[in-house]
């Protein structure tokens, strides 16, 4: 078989529940990068031109934000199923979010001499994706009582 032990094309086996996993990964990251897509889309047809790379800049925040209530419902419970915890988490929201396109735009903007926005950009992008996380796993999480 391919995925064996003994197969001299893998360093580790692939079992039927981790191909299953890979699975459900691929398929959120999919959909994560299909949403992402139609995300820019509609943005473009705004027909607003932004300074700032306000496209990436809003991916990444909404993802953090999903990630958050994501992991707050898994920590509640409201996911058991480690397949569907997989198939939001590393693959919706990975596909959805894209730090290498974040990297890019503050390249881009350093190339035409937008020092002091690309690091806005970073540190606004930094600072809202914790809060966001944050929010988003708090809004799901059980009150703490003293």
């Amino acid at each position: 078989m391919l995925f064996e032990a003994d197969d001299s094309y893998f360093l580790f086996t692939i079992s039927s529940a981790m191909l299953k996993n890979i699975l459900f990964v691929g398929l959120g990251s999919g959909l994560g990068g299909v949403i992402r897509y139609i995300l820019f889309v509609a943005i473009d047809q705004t027909g607003k031109q932004f300074s700032f790379p306000i496209k990436t800049f809003l991916v990444n925040i909404i993802g953090c934000f999903a990630l958050g209530l994501f992991y707050g419902l898994a920590d509640r419970g409201q996911f058991t199923d480690n397949q569907v915890i997989l198939f939001l988490t590393m693959g919706l929201c990975g596909g959805f979010t894209t730090f290498s396109a974040f990297s890019h735009d503050n390249i881009v903007l350093l190339k035409n001499g937008n020092f002091l926005l690309a690091m806005f950009y970073v540190l606004l992008t930094v600072l809202l994706s914790f809060i966001a996380l944050y929010l988003g796993n708090r809004i799901v999480s059980s009150p703490v009582y003293s």
